[in-house]
């Protein structure tokens, strides 16, 4: 997924331009300490006491440059609008947040009112149209058969939880002027993978191989997750 981003990002700004960029439900930081050594100002939000303190102990052990670029704010992601002022931000974040949250349409509303005019929106999702993989592959029949006509489900910590289709987000996106200008599966092969799993030791063809799975029908649109990416218009 941070290739895919950092594609788009290279795709929509020029070479060496510092962003600033907003990272809405940042858990414990890892794409926002990555884009900050990259060079951009970037602002997180995480509600999560647990996880903004593991974001703040990451941020101590960087250098005094990256930590002067980093704002990590406690908050809720749907209340941005009381933080930041509209169009604030040149990218704006939020991955794997939606699934939480019952009505998604006011908060990535929320969220693209962040943007500046031709920023960028990235969002990463549960993947409402193949929520039967993960059973079916397991050889869970009865689960499989359940998830064709839903799209909630219960994730791997036990949450019950909710997937969104790529149909509906792209209306979403449409209706808010930051329509999506590019999709990509995240985790296409990889998704039944056990929990702490070794690392395999041919990691950068695994890699290689969901990358391009992610950019290539039919595959992308089985993925466990989709990453979308809108452009405010």
């Amino acid at each position: 997924m941070a290739r895919q981003l950092d594609e788009q990002i290279a795709g929509r700004f020029r070479v060496g331009q510092r962003l600033r960029v907003l990272d809405v439900g940042m858990g414990q930081g890892t794409q926002a300490l990555r884009l900050a050594r990259l060079g951009h100002q970037v602002t997180g939000v995480e509600r999560n006491a647990t996880m903004i303190a593991a974001a703040r102990e990451a941020l101590a052990g960087e250098p005094e440059g990256i930590r002067e670029r980093v704002r990590l704010v406690q908050g809720d992601g749907r209340d941005t609008g009381v933080h930041f002022l509209p169009g604030s931000f040149d990218v704006v974040l939020c991955h794997g947040v939606l699934m939480y949250v019952e009505e998604p349409d006011p908060l990535v509303a929320g969220l693209a009112r962040m943007l500046a005019p031709g920023g960028l929106l990235s969002l990463l999702v549960r993947n409402g149209d193949a929520l039967a993989m993960r059973p079916g592959l397991s050889g869970d029949w009865a689960g499989a058969l359940a998830a064709f006509d839903t799209t909630a489900y219960s994730n791997r910590l036990g949450l019950d939880v909710r997937a969104d289709r790529l149909s509906a987000l792209t209306a979403t996106l449409a209706g808010i002027a930051a329509p999506l200008h590019a999709w990509y599966g995240v985790r296409v092969f990889t998704d039944t993978a056990a929990d702490g799993a070794r690392t395999p030791d041919d990691l950068e063809t695994l890699l290689a191989v969901e990358e391009r799975a992610g950019r290539t029908d039919p595959y992308r649109g089985v993925a466990a997750l989709l990453h979308l990416c809108g452009v405010r218009g």
